[in-house]
């Protein structure tokens, strides 16, 4: 796996149900290194830190692997990498052989993948339809954030090299599933809901089906 490509955004103002909206999920490749911090990426537009940034949301990665599926879904758009939101764009990236709880050490920085993202109605706006969303659920391949372990410059190219993995956990796919599935499996929930790396809030929701 290596970076593909480094995106950032600036601040910008959508309508959503006649009102208007900041967001930061127009990324757009940039020729310069991108700084990973613990709590985001530098100069990188976040608009609403509930839900992005922080510890456990630090920088989002996805797969370019996956354009080609979307492209031939949505030709009409004009597509260009970090059309996910995504800061890393990554070649060779697979969610149904990425842990959660993986360390990886890209360019200067350390990550821990963390979490898949899950699809809200800025990423359908941006899309121009809210169909999206549920598309983006089936066809799961959601990317992943991360969380920083160690600060530090990342490049186009840089690879990215497992350097550590936990004894027990689950894929990004399997954890992705898992939420949004009907019949979640009972085996994959305890194992979830053991994971220190997930936020505390997401662990609470996965116990409710714990039987």
């Amino acid at each position: 796996m290596y970076i593909k490509s480094t995106n950032i955004s600036e601040p910008k103002t959508i309508l959503w149900q006649n009102k208007e909206v900041s967001t930061g999920i127009f990324k757009i490749p940039t020729q310069n290194p991108i700084y990973l911090g613990k709590q985001g990426v530098n100069n990188d537009f976040i608009a609403d830190k509930k839900v992005h940034g922080g510890t456990f949301k630090a920088c989002y990665l996805f797969s370019a692997d996956h354009y080609p599926y979307w492209k031939t879904l949505y030709p009409d758009l004009d597509w260009n990498w970090g059309m996910f939101g995504e800061n890393l764009t990554v070649n060779g990236m697979n969610e149904t052989q990425m842990m959660v709880g993986d360390i990886y050490k890209i360019g200067e920085a350390s990550v821990q993948v963390t979490q898949p993202r899950e699809p809200c109605f800025k990423f359908g706006a941006k899309f121009g339809s809210q169909n999206i969303l549920k598309q983006f659920i089936d066809h799961g391949f959601p990317g992943t954030y991360v969380s920083v372990i160690e600060e530090g410059l990342v490049r186009t190219k840089d690879k990215l090299t497992l350097v550590d993995r936990l004894e027990e956990s689950l894929t990004v796919a399997e954890l992705y599933n898992l939420i949004f599935s009907k019949v979640k499996s009972q085996n994959l929930l305890n194992i979830a809901v053991s994971l220190n790396i997930l936020p505390e809030r997401k662990r609470e929701k996965l116990k409710q089906f714990i039987v």
